[in-house]
């Protein structure tokens, strides 16, 4: 018999007797089993079916109270015998899934039954199924938490009189069968939006609502489009967010002036690419008076914070977007165009309110102290990095043209000089990485694609942008005050151990035992910087990398090899940054007890609680993801489209990637990566040595590898999976 030292409070709730919440508890922490509910009942002789009722409120009750778990008709406790985790479901074209968790370093397997239970995108509760064998452990389903409720992406279609929708995303595995639609007639073929129906059944069949209709024609516009709804990105701004940029004065208030250093007299620069639209970021340097070998350099940032108060629509808007997305013929800005392209872009001859960070440095350029303060400046020129670059490097006509600002553009040169000597990147790892830019045709397709070199000017300007974001990490510091960080862990062990066994392949060896330290890898990267392999070993470096993050437990910044690191200098693209400057404005606020109090700066400074900070680093992190992975998708389907009419061409490329199923080529010409598919390759049957990136015939023992120059033909284009097809010659 159960005891149940309950009984007498118990029976005072309710008519009929029904176990305790304790007692319940106690004889489920001794099951290894889930246990139905039924079982339960019989288990404390629940036979009344008023005394069912309250035994199922009683059960309710302890499920929202977290001593116990609902599934499906099935009660359990959380114990021992059962290793349960939190996750979010990633699906595969193939029907089954994984499960990746934020405590376990590999996904779980998810079957392709266990999917049928869940979809890609849900967050679910699961317990761990320890292999047997040395495979990977897999997970079974229990609950639920989170629906994915996302819109889904795909074309329409009918079959058998039913109306069905193939989602464009292949890792959701299921045909959408359309219940409504926002209109009857819509043609075959067509991208539409879909939402799915609330709390359908996920072994049932999938039913959902078409909401938007896209287009048929896939094109640059539409591409862009289907990553922005893919990917849930807010494009509109709502009417309160206008409604606040009308109230927004376009001229600086004069009370706001005088309680502000004047800077105006300096001659600040803004350098940015060509086709850059926001200049939120300006530089001017001059040696030390009187000590030649010192130098003294301004970074100045638009003061964002002045426009954007917390907790108004505006800064509610752009903390959901997070950050600025760059597409290559469209942006989609975090903050509307008023403040992002106007009243906070530091624009030529115009007067604009800043944030300094000014920082003297030595001979060798080694920070030697900073200081920020809130001033009003006005830059003296628009510079592109080609123009400057030329300049220094002796163009007559351009030195005439800016003969004004000679000594001054002269000066960023020699501190340069000093600078790359110094260089912060050159203590952690610098990628050169490869990157491509597209000149793209009147519909908005590639017509080119050519290689963007960096000049000395973009390591210059990089250098100053890193300065002061170590100056302002050393500030806050200082206050042990909630700020986000910029973290970058150090590699995983087993992700070190993977690049040591693939230099070996290649007779190289990376320092530093078995926690390397940056410079490590730096030496490294110097050492091979001549090699044919350069760039496949920098390739695969990255990968072994871990991503950084937002988060206020400052655990530094492996790649630059920093004990501590921030965001100041992009406040309109990115929301760090502007978090960052009211931080630091409300720190200069309490040891500057003389600033004018005016209407103007209320809640211009600002002080977060370490909850909001946390939250707002992981939300910001998230957004940062997503702003990749929408990008990525577009580009992708761009080089798709660009590769399409070069089906059937003859290219030179190096083997980048190799897999199970093949390998991957990245043609010299366009910088766009094929596959040539394992099945492909019919001259032998090929193993895969994974610890070495190899794939090795078995008779004629030929080797294909990481860094291997060879040639490919163009075989086909998918464009629906953005993947391009190669064949050997």
């Amino acid at each position: 018999m159960v005891v149940n030292p309950y009984q007498k409070r118990d029976t005072s709730k309710h008519t009929y007797l029904i176990p305790s919440s304790k007692n319940i508890f106690l004889w489920l922490k001794k099951r290894k089993n889930l246990v139905s509910q039924k079982c339960l009942e019989k288990k404390f002789c629940i036979n009344n079916k008023e005394a069912k009722k309250a035994f199922r409120r009683r059960l309710k009750k302890m499920e929202k109270d977290g001593q116990i778990i609902y599934t499906k008709h099935q009660y359990y406790i959380i114990s021992k015998s059962l290793n349960i985790v939190k996750g979010k479901v990633i699906g595969h074209k193939d029907g089954y899934g994984f499960l990746r968790t934020e405590t376990l370093k590999e996904d779980l397997w998810l079957s392709s039954e266990q999917m049928k239970l869940c979809i890609h995108g849900d967050v679910i509760l699961a317990y761990i199924i320890e292999s047997d064998r040395n495979t990977r452990r897999s997970a079974k389903f229990l609950k639920i938490l989170e629906p994915n409720k996302s819109l889904i992406i795909g074309r329409y279609y009918v079959f058998n009189k039913n109306k069905i929708v193939i989602p464009n995303d292949t890792r959701f595995n299921f045909k959408i069968f359309i219940f409504s639609s926002i209109k009857d007639n819509i043609s075959l073929g067509s991208i539409v939006v879909v939402k799915l129906k609330e709390n359908f059944i996920r072994t049932s069949k999938i039913k959902g609502l078409i909401v938007e209709i896209l287009g048929k024609e896939m094109g640059t516009t539409l591409a862009i489009d289907i990553a922005l709804r893919t990917y849930s990105i807010p494009t509109l701004w709502s009417e309160n967010v206008k409604e606040q940029l009308h109230t927004i004065n376009d001229q600086i208030n004069q009370y706001e002036v005088k309680n502000r250093i004047d800077l105006r007299h300096l001659p600040f620069f803004t350098i940015d690419d060509e086709d850059a639209r926001d200049f939120d970021d300006a530089v001017f340097c001059k040696k030390k008076i009187n000590i030649e070998e010192e130098w003294i350099l301004w970074v100045a940032i638009a003061d964002v914070s002045y426009y954007i108060k917390p907790n108004t629509p505006l800064d509610i808007a752009a903390l959901e977007r997070g950050t600025s997305i760059y597409f290559p013929s469209l942006v989609i800005p975090m903050l509307p165009e008023k403040i992002s392209t106007d009243l906070c872009s530091l624009k030529p001859y115009k007067e604009r309110l800043c944030l300094i960070c000014e920082m003297h440095l030595s001979k060798n350029g080694e920070l030697i102290s900073y200081k920020h303060y809130e001033a009003i400046i006005c830059s003296h020129g628009r510079f592109t990095y080609d123009e400057i670059f030329k300049i220094w490097n002796g163009d007559n006509f351009l030195r005439f043209k800016h003969k004004k600002f000679l000594k001054d553009i002269e000066n960023l040169s020699f501190l340069q000089q000093i600078l790359s000597q110094q260089n912060y990147s050159k203590k952690g790892i610098y990628f050169e990485n490869i990157e491509s830019k597209f000149i793209l045709d009147s519909n908005l397709r590639i017509k080119d694609i050519y290689q963007k070199i960096r000049n000395d000017v973009h390591k210059f300007i990089e250098s100053c942008m890193i300065l002061a974001n170590i100056a302002s990490a050393n500030f806050v510091e200082k206050y042990q005050y909630p700020v986000l960080f910029r973290n970058h862990d150090r590699p995983k062990k087993d992700k070190i151990s993977n690049f040591r066994l693939f230099l070996k392949t290649l007779g190289l060896t990376l320092s530093g035992g078995e926690s390397p330290e940056s410079m490590h890898y730096a030496d490294l990267l110097k050492n091979i910087a001549n090699r044919p392999e350069y760039e496949i070993i920098q390739t695969i470096l990255l990968r072994s990398m871990t991503q950084a993050v937002y988060s206020p437990e400052n655990s530094g910044h492996f790649g630059l090899s920093l004990s501590s690191y921030v965001h100041f200098t992009s406040p309109i693209r990115r929301y760090p940054d502007l978090m960052l400057h009211r931080i630091i404005k409300y720190l200069l606020s309490q040891n500057n007890k003389n600033r004018l109090p005016t209407k103007y700066n209320v809640n211009d400074a600002y002080s977060y609680s370490i909850q909001a900070v946390k939250n707002i680093g992981i939300h910001c992190s998230m957004t940062e993801r997503r702003a990749d992975e929408a990008t990525r998708d577009v580009i992708d389907w761009l080089k798709c489209d660009f590769m399409h009419k070069k089906i059937g061409r003859v290219l030179t490329g190096v083997i980048s990637n190799v897999t199970s199923f093949g390998f991957f080529v990245r043609l010299n010409q366009f910088f766009i990566e094929g596959l040539v598919h394992i099945a492909s390759l019919h001259d032998d049957y090929y193993d895969f040595d994974s610890l070495n990136f190899k794939l090795i015939g078995k008779s004629k023992k030929n080797v294909y590898c990481l860094g291997d120059t060879l040639q490919v033909k163009v075989i086909s284009v998918d464009l629906n999976e953005r993947k391009i097809k190669l064949s050997l010659i």
